[in-house]
Protein backbone atom coordinates (compact mmCIF):
# COMPACT_ATOMS: atom_id res chain seq x y z
CA UNK A 1 0.00 0.00 0.00
CA UNK A 2 1.21 3.52 -0.76
CA UNK A 3 1.99 6.22 1.46
CA UNK A 4 -1.65 7.66 2.79
CA UNK A 5 -1.28 12.06 2.76
CA UNK A 6 -3.34 14.36 5.02
CA UNK A 7 -3.16 18.04 4.70
CA UNK A 8 -3.52 20.14 7.71
CA UNK A 9 -4.84 23.11 7.78
CA UNK A 10 -5.32 25.45 11.01
CA UNK A 11 -7.48 28.07 11.78
CA UNK A 12 -5.53 30.68 13.54
CA UNK A 13 -3.01 32.52 11.89
CA UNK A 14 -0.94 33.23 14.68
CA UNK A 15 2.67 32.22 14.74
CA UNK A 16 2.70 30.79 18.33
CA UNK A 17 -0.87 29.70 18.84
CA UNK A 18 -1.55 26.72 20.76
CA UNK A 19 -3.78 25.02 17.37
CA UNK A 20 -0.55 25.68 15.20
CA UNK A 21 1.66 23.66 18.29
CA UNK A 22 -1.36 20.99 17.73
CA UNK A 23 -1.07 21.48 14.34
CA UNK A 24 2.70 20.56 14.80
CA UNK A 25 2.57 17.88 17.51
CA UNK A 26 0.36 15.76 14.79
CA UNK A 27 3.37 16.28 12.09
CA UNK A 28 5.74 14.83 14.46
CA UNK A 29 3.37 11.85 15.84
CA UNK A 30 2.57 10.49 12.11
CA UNK A 31 1.97 6.81 12.22
CA UNK A 32 3.46 4.70 10.15
CA UNK A 33 3.28 5.18 6.46
CA UNK A 34 1.05 8.50 6.57
CA UNK A 35 2.75 12.10 5.32
CA UNK A 36 1.27 15.04 6.45
CA UNK A 37 1.80 18.59 6.14
CA UNK A 38 0.47 22.10 7.00
CA UNK A 39 -1.23 24.15 4.09
CA UNK A 40 -0.19 27.82 4.33
CA UNK A 41 -1.79 30.71 2.60
CA UNK A 42 -4.85 30.80 4.21
CA UNK A 43 -4.41 34.09 5.31
CA UNK A 44 -3.72 35.19 1.85
CA UNK A 45 -6.65 33.91 0.57
CA UNK A 46 -9.38 36.50 -0.70
CA UNK A 47 -13.21 36.54 0.52
CA UNK A 48 -14.83 33.96 -1.57
CA UNK A 49 -16.88 35.56 -3.99
CA UNK A 50 -18.73 33.21 -7.17
CA UNK A 51 -17.80 36.18 -9.35
CA UNK A 52 -14.05 36.24 -9.02
CA UNK A 53 -13.95 31.85 -9.09
CA UNK A 54 -13.88 31.63 -12.89
CA UNK A 55 -12.05 28.70 -14.61
CA UNK A 56 -8.92 30.54 -16.10
CA UNK A 57 -8.87 33.19 -13.80
CA UNK A 58 -8.92 32.06 -10.11
CA UNK A 59 -7.00 34.09 -7.55
CA UNK A 60 -3.64 32.90 -7.30
CA UNK A 61 -3.28 32.50 -4.11
CA UNK A 62 -6.38 29.85 -3.98
CA UNK A 63 -4.73 27.80 -6.85
CA UNK A 64 -2.04 26.06 -4.36
CA UNK A 65 -4.37 25.84 -1.69
CA UNK A 66 -7.10 23.82 -3.89
CA UNK A 67 -4.34 21.70 -5.22
CA UNK A 68 -2.68 20.67 -1.75
CA UNK A 69 -6.01 19.68 -0.57
CA UNK A 70 -7.17 17.84 -3.91
CA UNK A 71 -4.12 16.03 -3.82
CA UNK A 72 -4.19 14.38 -0.32
CA UNK A 73 -6.29 11.50 1.08
CA UNK A 74 -7.58 13.40 3.99
CA UNK A 75 -7.37 16.74 5.26
CA UNK A 76 -7.16 17.75 9.62
CA UNK A 77 -8.80 20.68 10.30
CA UNK A 78 -7.30 22.24 13.59
CA UNK A 79 -9.32 25.14 14.94
CA UNK A 80 -9.60 27.87 17.53
CA UNK A 81 -12.88 29.64 18.28
CA UNK A 82 -13.24 32.90 17.54
CA UNK A 83 -16.60 34.52 19.17
CA UNK A 84 -18.42 31.48 19.68
CA UNK A 85 -17.87 29.78 15.91
CA UNK A 86 -14.92 29.01 13.96
CA UNK A 87 -12.64 31.95 12.52
CA UNK A 88 -13.36 33.19 9.48
CA UNK A 89 -10.11 32.30 7.53
CA UNK A 90 -10.63 28.95 7.87
CA UNK A 91 -14.36 29.34 6.93
CA UNK A 92 -13.32 30.83 4.09
CA UNK A 93 -10.97 28.44 3.14
CA UNK A 94 -13.94 25.41 3.38
CA UNK A 95 -15.96 28.00 1.21
CA UNK A 96 -12.46 28.01 -1.62
CA UNK A 97 -12.06 24.18 -1.63
CA UNK A 98 -15.74 23.58 -1.84
CA UNK A 99 -15.84 24.66 -5.44
CA UNK A 100 -16.68 24.20 -7.83
CA UNK A 101 -19.99 22.69 -6.80
CA UNK A 102 -19.67 19.09 -6.50
CA UNK A 103 -16.38 18.62 -7.37
CA UNK A 104 -14.56 20.67 -4.82
CA UNK A 105 -11.28 19.30 -3.54
CA UNK A 106 -12.90 18.63 -0.08
CA UNK A 107 -15.75 16.57 -1.82
CA UNK A 108 -15.69 12.84 -0.80
CA UNK A 109 -12.65 13.30 1.41
CA UNK A 110 -12.08 12.56 4.88
CA UNK A 111 -11.94 15.23 7.29
CA UNK A 112 -11.33 15.28 10.69
CA UNK A 113 -11.68 18.50 13.09
CA UNK A 114 -9.58 19.19 16.66
CA UNK A 115 -8.90 22.08 18.33
CA UNK A 116 -8.51 24.20 21.18
CA UNK A 117 -9.74 27.33 22.57
CA UNK A 118 -9.36 29.40 25.68
CA UNK A 119 -12.92 28.48 28.10
CA UNK A 120 -14.18 25.98 29.67
CA UNK A 121 -15.72 24.06 26.73
CA UNK A 122 -12.59 24.31 24.96
CA UNK A 123 -13.87 24.93 21.48
CA UNK A 124 -16.87 23.08 21.71
CA UNK A 125 -18.67 25.24 19.24
CA UNK A 126 -15.93 26.03 16.88
CA UNK A 127 -15.18 22.31 16.42
CA UNK A 128 -19.46 21.71 15.81
CA UNK A 129 -19.60 24.53 13.41
CA UNK A 130 -16.78 23.72 11.20
CA UNK A 131 -17.82 20.08 11.05
CA UNK A 132 -21.09 21.39 9.76
CA UNK A 133 -19.75 23.60 7.39
CA UNK A 134 -16.69 20.80 5.93
CA UNK A 135 -19.55 18.50 5.69
CA UNK A 136 -22.30 21.12 3.98
CA UNK A 137 -19.37 21.50 1.15
CA UNK A 138 -19.15 17.63 0.87
CA UNK A 139 -16.50 16.32 2.74
CA UNK A 140 -16.95 13.34 4.63
CA UNK A 141 -16.00 14.17 8.38
CA UNK A 142 -15.16 11.80 10.71
CA UNK A 143 -16.95 12.30 14.33
CA UNK A 144 -14.39 10.34 15.77
CA UNK A 145 -11.50 12.60 15.97
CA UNK A 146 -12.35 14.75 18.09
CA UNK A 147 -9.69 16.80 20.62
CA UNK A 148 -10.92 20.11 22.76
CA UNK A 149 -8.46 21.52 24.52
CA UNK A 150 -9.28 24.25 27.14
CA UNK A 151 -6.15 26.81 26.76
CA UNK A 152 -7.01 28.05 30.43
CA UNK A 153 -6.64 24.98 31.98
CA UNK A 154 -3.08 24.44 30.41
CA UNK A 155 0.21 24.30 32.31
CA UNK A 156 3.70 25.34 32.01
CA UNK A 157 3.82 22.07 29.29
CA UNK A 158 1.39 23.88 27.17
CA UNK A 159 0.14 21.55 24.83
CA UNK A 160 3.50 19.25 24.96
CA UNK A 161 1.69 16.86 27.64
CA UNK A 162 1.95 13.44 27.16
CA UNK A 163 -1.64 12.89 27.37
CA UNK A 164 -2.39 15.88 24.50
CA UNK A 165 0.48 14.29 22.23
CA UNK A 166 -1.25 11.08 22.50
CA UNK A 167 -4.88 12.39 22.01
CA UNK A 168 -3.72 13.97 18.56
CA UNK A 169 -1.51 10.90 18.05
CA UNK A 170 -4.69 9.49 18.45
CA UNK A 171 -7.10 11.41 16.40
CA UNK A 172 -4.71 11.43 13.43
CA UNK A 173 -4.69 7.67 13.67
CA UNK A 174 -8.43 7.59 13.37
CA UNK A 175 -8.41 9.78 10.73
CA UNK A 176 -5.84 7.64 8.77
CA UNK A 177 -7.66 4.48 9.46
CA UNK A 178 -11.13 6.06 8.15
CA UNK A 179 -9.33 6.19 4.74
CA UNK A 180 -8.56 2.77 4.67
CA UNK A 181 -12.03 2.16 5.22
CA UNK A 182 -12.93 4.06 2.26
CA UNK A 183 -11.13 2.89 -0.36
Amino acid sequence: MSELNIAVLVGSLRAASVNRQLAEIALANLPEGVNASIVEGLGELPFYNEDIDVEGSVPAAVVPVREAVAGVDAVLLVTPEYNGTLPAVLKNAIDWLSRPYGAGALSGKPVGVIGAAMGQYAGTWSRQDTRKSVGIAGARVVEDVEIGIATLQLDEAGVHTDAIVGQVTEAVRVLADSVAVTV
